[in-house]
């Protein structure tokens, strides 16, 4: 009997259970845009202090009529940031 019971129990199959692979989506073009715009870059400002800023490096004119590296579009609402030569 023993043997019986085994055989029955070694013949039934046990069913295999698999996750399927989470399906990778692009973005929408919404959440494409605000990583694009989340991508910037470390820059040492003229305070001494780094910043992360999203926009490009613009040379503008300052007070006294000279010109000035600026980071644009900086972390912390800070459009323009002189940066250190």
């Amino acid at each position: 009997m023993k043997t019986l019971s085994v055989l029955l129990l070694a013949s039934v199959s046990i069913p295999h259970i698999s996750i399927p692979p989470a399906h990778l989506e692009s973005p929408p073009s919404a959440q494409r845009s605000q990583i694009q715009r989340t991508q910037g870059k470390w820059y040492l400002a003229r305070s001494g202090h780094a910043v992360y800023c999203y926009g490009p490096v613009m040379t503008v004119t300052d007070t006294n009529g000279g010109l000035e590296r600026v980071a644009t579009f900086c972390r912390g609402d800070k459009l323009l940031v002189p940066l250190k030569d």
